[in-house]
This record gives structure tokens, C-alpha cells and sequence, in this order.
């Protein structure tokens, strides 16, 4: 699956996201890319309704949390961010909501 995101804020990245997984594997794994040139992988799960990101990398640990509405018309969610894995802070809010 490929996402595509704009964001209309200067500070903030557009990019592109390509999500995925190996044949018969449970776990899903998004490579992100974005109008900085950054590039990172991420791993990934969806269950009961619940979508998660996370990356571990040295000195800048990344995870996100998004729910499903009942109606599966948006995710609300935010990232979090941490130095060393343990201790976590909010990063920013992240909310989908779909168009028809």
C-alpha cells in the first residue's frame, strides 16, 4: 500500500510511505520517506482496531498509537518520541480522517 501525505505547515514534511509485508508474515513494516530526504523503516501492526508504528533507533526511539473510530471513518492518534526507549514523550497529535 502507498500513503502520500502534504502538510501545509512549512515545518512539518510532505512525503511518501510504503507499507507492506513478507509473504506469509503477521508483521507489516512501513518505509517512510519524506521532502527532507529523510528515509527511515518502521514496523508495524493493526489489531482489534489499533494501528502502531515503531522504530528503535540509537538516541531517537519513535512509536505511535492511532485508534479506529467504530465506523472506521478516521484514526485518532499521536506520536511519541524518546531519547532511550524508556522514557517517552508526546511528539505530536496525528488524526486521519476518510474522504469519499
Amino acid at each position: 500500500m502507498i500513503q502520500r501525505f502534504m502538510v501545509d505547515n512549512p515545518a512539518a514534511p510532505s512525503g511518501i510511505a510504503i507499507i507492506g509485508s513478507e509473504e506469509g508474515a503477521q508483521a507489516f513494516a512501513q518505509h517512510y520517506y519524506d521532502s527532507r530526504g529523510v528515509a527511515r523503516l518502521y514496523q508495524m501492526s493493526l489489531n482489534d482496531g489499533v494501528w502502531k508504528l515503531w522504530r528503535e533507533a540509537p538516541g531517537f526511539w519513535q512509536r505511535y498509537t492511532g485508534v479506529f473510530s467504530d465506523d472506521g471513518r478516521t484514526i485518532n492518534g499521536a506520536w511519541e518520541g524518546s531519547a532511550d526507549g524508556s522514557q517517552w514523550k508526546h511528539d505530536f497529535d496525528l488524526n486521519y480522517i476518510k474522504v469519499d
